[in-house]
């Protein structure tokens, strides 16, 4: 699309054309196809560099860009996010033990098309109680994106993720939300995991952007650490997250993100 004549809503968001989703499926298949590749990788005894490290390859390997080395000084190619770390984990020496859980966040750039997503690995042997926060996470995860449609509202994407999590006693995270995605990085709108029914901006065919719940064992609040990235539970509890990039479609939506493996969730396959 011209971006001399793309159309913006009143609330800043891009509205995108048919032929616009044939690259955001090529950016977020292969964001999808990389995560798919690491999950052999997430073993008691590895180190989150050694992951990274992977991630770094295998986009070299393919002629893609990450779209995370060098933003705003970030030196990686992937968050990994580690047990009670929310998001932004930095890869580094870390170990892996026996047990636990970890997020994988990667985005890609692809003939200048964003695609992002982030799913969970276990290391070992995954404990009854983190289970059942991957299996909430994901399954809040998907009622968010089975309430994108033209018609709906943000604020029903939120509620539907908030209102399930919570109903399973977990928390839904208040400071850090999805946002619109596509020849950029992060743009309108903020895609809040929590809200009411008919709130927010309304959806619009053509909408690009992510949908990425971080829910909790424990409380909501996070607190950031020193390294000005890395966002950790206050209470220390457990936490999970994925993320689909989608676009919204004339009857709901499309998920560029999808694992060709069917790798997404670390139970299945």
């Amino acid at each position: 699309m011209d971006d001399a004549r793309a159309r913006i809503t009143k609330d800043g968001i891009r509205i995108y054309e048919d032929a616009d989703f044939v690259g955001m499926r090529a950016a977020g298949r292969v964001a999808a196809e990389i995560l798919d590749a690491v999950a052999p990788l997430v073993v008691p005894g590895t180190t989150t560099g050694a992951i990274d490290d992977f991630i770094t390859q295998e986009i070299r390997r393919r002629g893609v860009t990450s779209a995370t080395i060098g933003y705003k000084g970030y030196k990686h190619a992937s968050c990994i996010s580690v047990n009670h770390v929310v998001c932004h984990g930095i890869p580094g020496p870390k170990v892996l033990m026996d047990g636990d859980i970890l997020n994988v966040d990667v985005t890609v750039i692809v003939d200048g098309w964003y695609g992002d997503t982030s799913r969970m690995y276990v290391a070992g042997q995954l404990a009854r109680k983190a289970e059942r926060l991957i299996e909430v996470t994901h399954e809040g995860l998907m009622r968010g994106i089975a309430a994108v449609k033209p018609g709906n509202t943000f604020g029903d994407i939120g509620h539907a993720i908030q209102s399930y999590v919570e109903a399973q006693r977990m928390s839904v995270v208040r400071d850090f939300c999805g946002h619109g995605l596509g020849r950029v990085f992060h743009a309108p709108p903020n895609v809040l995991h929590y809200g009411r029914p008919g709130s927010g901006p309304v959806l619009e065919e053509g909408m690009f952007f992510t949908i990425e719940p971080m829910v909790n064992l424990g409380r909501p609040e996070t607190k950031v650490l020193a390294d000005d990235w890395t966002a950790v539970t206050r209470d220390k509890s457990l936490s999970a997250q994925f993320e689909h990039s989608v676009g919204v479609t004339a009857t709901g939506c499309e998920i560029f993100t999808l694992s060709p493996a069917g790798k997404f969730h670390p139970t299945w396959g």
